[in-house]
């Protein structure tokens, strides 16, 4: 029980601050979250295509490009014109569609034009837009969904919010936006809460280890206590009474009361750094998706398709599903139509808004033998994944004890659910943000829970900075001599 004690007061005294920053901030990220550009946002700032400025086709474009293994292929129009987007499994080029010519952006008057036509279309005051950095990282650009874009242009435009655009120099795409008001409550909120300054998270393997055994200790801790709070409970004439006075009773009575939701999200802390070592990441394999893909879309792409495009079109998109090839005209953030054609005989299929359960099936059949028939995944359901285009249905495949959910708009393979997969979702969303379908459906209740208990975790956090400040002045306060 010492061993307990010592390992309880040492690793408070070390992690009291930490746990006080770690509820205080979650509270504000509920609130304000990380900057993130929306798919509303991002369709909003896309210009018509210039059909007529199209000299190329997708299939010159894949050809060129020189990436093995290209699984996609998007056209959209740039200030500078349009512009082919080729993607591989980790990399993707830009081709100037006119002349297929490199469309990677090398200049800041090139970023800020595109930024400053993005900023009209969006309604935003461009006339005081200046190129404000060029960076491979910054604080709203540290996350890994940032590495195929770096560097990045930061763009400020100057206007009343605050609103800075992030261009990427690989595709010229406007691929952020940050306004002052979430920067500032971030620095409060996600940045502290996740100990991201960019010097540590631009070193992805320090940051992931540092903030794993941080959390590790700080849960060990808090477990420590857990016991000797427990153990330390008596009881005098039918009352419960705790052997502590004064702060130390506060410390003791609130850490009770909080010891439930204090160590299992403490635990669900620890595991959002699990990154695959205990769980699965729910991310399909390579040979999964080729296997959905079902053809190379260098073989499988129409040498003619410019030709059967008509404006206006903000973005169109070429994949192949299902041994098929697909091509995706979008004409608004939550409006496209779907074409496709049967790779061998070039049959085509009717144009429609989604894949059918019926194109699911007969891709999922590739990836294994025991497949039920797809069924949409509803956006109440325990494991839901939302589509990359707003309001468009999920599917679902269940293959034995293995679930795949694929995009009905893009027939993207969102994610692999397997046990493994399907433990975490609770361990981590459910403990850690109160993800549980009880309280999503009613978003007031779940925000107010969220509010109390980790205010009741702060007030608790507070009292052990208290305490652990009184033990060092104990230690360190010089002895007299007798």
């Amino acid at each position: 029980m010492r061993a307990i004690i010592l390992l309880h007061r040492w690793l408070g005294v070390a992690f009291c601050l930490l746990f006080a920053m770690w509820f205080a901030t979650g509270i504000i990220m509920h609130f304000v979250p990380f900057p993130a550009l929306t798919e509303a946002d991002r369709f909003a700032g896309l210009a018509p295509i210039d059909l007529a400025g199209i000299k190329h086709g997708p299939v010159e474009a894949v050809d060129l490009s020189a990436i093995s293994g290209v699984a996609r292929v998007r056209l959209i129009e740039r200030s500078d014109g349009p512009l082919y987007l080729v993607s591989g499994r980790s990399v993707v080029k830009a081709l100037r569609a006119t002349d297929l010519a490199d469309g990677a952006v090398r200049s800041t008057q090139l970023a800020l034009a595109i930024a400053t036509d993005y900023g009209r279309r969006r309604h935003l005051e461009t006339s005081r837009a200046e190129v404000a950095a060029v960076a491979a990282y910054d604080q709203w650009t540290v996350p890994n969904r940032f590495d195929l874009h770096r560097p990045l242009y930061r763009i400020a435009l100057n206007d009343n919010p605050g609103t800075e655009l992030y261009v990427s120099s690989t595709t010229g795409e406007v691929v952020l936006d940050t306004t002052r008001h979430e920067r500032a409550w971030n620095y409060v909120g996600s940045v502290a809460h996740w100990i991201y300054p960019t010097v540590l998270r631009s070193h992805p393997a320090a940051w992931s280890g540092l903030v794993w055994w941080l959390s590790l200790l700080a849960l060990i801790g808090a477990a420590a206590g857990a016991v000797i709070g427990t153990l330390r409970i008596g009881g005098v004439r039918s009352r419960v009474v705790s052997p502590y006075r004064g702060l130390q009773a506060w410390h003791h009575w609130l850490g009770l009361g909080c010891m439930l939701f204090v160590l299992t999200w403490m635990l669900s802390g620890w595991l959002s750094m699990d990154d695959g070592l205990m769980f699965s990441t729910g991310k399909p394999a390579e040979a999964e998706a080729a296997a959905i893909a079902g053809v190379p879309i260098r073989d499988a792409l129409p040498p003619d398709e410019i030709a059967r495009l008509s404006a206006p079109i903000k973005e169109v998109e070429w994949f192949t599903f299902g041994g098929r090839v697909y091509r995706r005209e979008r004409f608004g953030a939550d409006l496209q139509r779907l074409f496709s054609a049967d790779v061998q005989t070039r049959t085509s299929i009717p144009d429609q808004a989604h894949l059918s359960a019926d194109e699911i099936d007969a891709a999922t059949s590739h990836l294994a033998r025991n497949c039920h028939r797809a069924v949409t995944v509803s956006p109440s359901d325990d494991y839901a994944i939302a589509s990359v285009m707003p309001n468009a249905p999920v599917f679902r495949a269940v293959c034995g004890d293995i679930w795949f959910d694929i995009d009905g708009a893009s027939g993207l393979l969102l994610e692999k659910l397997d046990a493994s997969r399907r433990a975490y979702r609770w361990l981590f969303s459910g403990l850690h943000t109160l993800d549980f379908p009880i309280l999503t459906a009613r978003e007031t209740l779940r925000t107010c829970l969220i509010v109390i208990l980790c205010g009741c975790g702060l007030a608790f956090s507070l009292t052990g900075v208290v305490i652990a400040w009184r033990r060092l002045l104990v230690c360190f306060r010089p002895q007299k001599r007798q």
